[in-house]
């Protein structure tokens, strides 16, 4: 599911800093080189790199980047070097910061990692900010997105398969009631988003589309305009087909007037070792065109390059 190319044969971990560091040297950066690395390298390696670098030249592999790049570039690539759960509780942080689309982020973080994983962001999160991100994600959010973000970003989801359909028929029928009521933002509703596994939740909304007619997230469109209900939709989407959740976002990042570079980003380096392949396969059916020709149409130079390395573009 992974985009990533690693070649089969690849230099040591010291050599690669060596090259690195070359990158930086003289009167230009060699941004064709670092591509060629960082660009073909897995999390595990990068953070392999950065050790050695660090040991090596006594200077974090991360502050040499931002001296020598700058703007969408060197973002792509500060984001792709950090480790996924350093990465994760530096863009939650981020988001903490911002009034805007800034829940989306959240949400989209403590959805769709697992719950080990979200664990490890949250380790991450108290050891770089030297605070939590519960305690961040309380202050900067209120009334209804408080209500939702809190309790998904302290979950510990059970990940297996295990289903009681009995259970799942009860909580489509609670959920349809609250819905039917308007009362979007109801402890019941809220408790079974954060709390239920996903296989759990997607056998309560087959069965909430079975009983009742419609999906969930038709019936949660009642406005349109009203953006708590837009993060619920977003919620039952991550939660169940993360695939169709990130396909729109690049949609919406690539397609509208002026790309939104933040988006593409974050979904390209947070994805690419994940499951980017299906969200490339969701992009191409929805939209006709390969990702990797969107993103060509779109953005420009190295940045441009580094993006079409993670997604899995073969170089000429």
């Amino acid at each position: 599911m992974s985009t990533l190319i690693v070649p089969h044969s690849i230099p040591s971990v010291a050599e690669d800093c060596e090259q690195l560091r070359k990158a930086f040297s003289g009167w230009g950066t060699n941004e064709d080189l670092i591509i060629s690395i960082l660009g073909h390298r897995n999390a595990a390696q990068r953070k392999q790199i950065r050790e050695k670098y660090a040991e090596t030249f006594g200077e974090d592999l991360l502050k040499a980047l931002d001296k020598e790049l700058t703007q969408d570039f060197e973002r792509v690539v500060l984001l792709w070097t950090l480790i996924p759960a350093e990465r994760d509780a530096l863009l939650a942080n981020e988001a903490t910061k911002r009034w805007t689309s800034s829940n989306q982020v959240l949400m989209e973080i403590a959805c769709t990692r697992s719950s080990k994983e979200l664990l490890i962001v949250r380790q991450a999160y108290h050891a770089r900010f030297k605070k939590s991100l519960e305690e961040d994600v309380a202050h900067h959010t209120t009334g209804d997105f408080r209500k939702l973000l809190f309790p998904i970003v302290c979950a510990y989801r059970y990940e297996g398969d295990e289903v009681n359909m009995t259970l799942a028929k009860t909580e489509a029928k609670l959920i349809h009631e609250k819905i039917s009521n308007k009362a979007y933002s109801d402890d019941d509703i809220i408790r079974i988003l954060a709390t239920r596994s996903k296989a759990q939740i997607n056998a309560t909304l087959n069965q909430y589309k079975n009983a009742f007619g419609n999906d969930i997230n038709k019936d949660l469109k009642a406005d349109p305009k009203d953006e708590f209900l837009g993060l619920l939709r977003s919620t039952v989407k991550c939660l169940v087909h993360p695939e169709k959740y990130f396909e729109k976002v690049l949609r919406l990042a690539i397609n509208k007037t002026g790309t939104d570079e933040g988006a593409l980003t974050r979904v390209v380096t947070t994805r690419a070792e994940v499951d980017l392949k299906i969200i490339k396969e969701e992009y191409q059916r929805r939209n006709s065109v390969t990702l990797e020709h969107a993103i060509a149409k779109d953005t420009r130079g190295d940045y441009e390059k580094m993006l079409l390395a993670l997604v899995g573009q073969k170089d000429d």
